[in-house]
């Protein structure tokens, strides 16, 4: 039986329940939709450790990849970006707006060495991969037992 694991993620649900009252705020008192402030928000990453290096996955749908940067400053490593906001089209009523724009920004202590001039990155479906080869020395080593007689 494969085991999926869920993350809770409170600061997601502190700007939903905030974006919900600011909503429920405007229909109430008849205030016009306020413009998106400069808002952030943080993508969901997965890190997986293999023989040879870090694998890191980031969900970031709905962005092209010039929008996106990577940076890694020793065992550092930071993803940002910001994801804009279509303009609202005029004669359109929106009955629901969740999805989440402005700038973001994950920085995370990675879990061994790694060479960052030979980390490649590609992005599909929305999903920005990395992979960071470990240093040599960050490598696990088999230690040869020699028997003495």
């Amino acid at each position: 039986m494969a085991k999926h694991l869920t993350t809770w993620d409170p600061f997601r649900e502190m700007v939903s329940l905030r974006d919900e009252l600011d909503r429920l705020f405007d229909s109430v008192f008849g205030r016009l939709p306020r413009e998106r402030g400069e808002t952030y928000w943080a993508p969901p990453l997965d890190i997986e450790e293999t023989e040879d290096a870090i694998v890191v996955r980031a969900e970031l749908p709905g962005m092209n990849k010039e929008d996106i940067k990577v940076s890694l400053s020793g065992d550092t490593l930071t993803i940002s970006g910001e994801r804009k906001f279509e303009s609202e089209k005029k004669n359109r009523t929106y009955y629901r707006q969740e999805r989440i724009y402005g700038k973001f920004q994950r920085t995370v202590t990675l879990p061994a060495e790694v060479e960052g001039d030979k980390a490649k990155a590609s992005y599909k479906a929305g999903v920005l991969e990395l992979v960071l080869p470990k240093s040599e020395k960050s490598k696990a080593k088999e230690i040869t037992i020699v028997a003495e007689d």
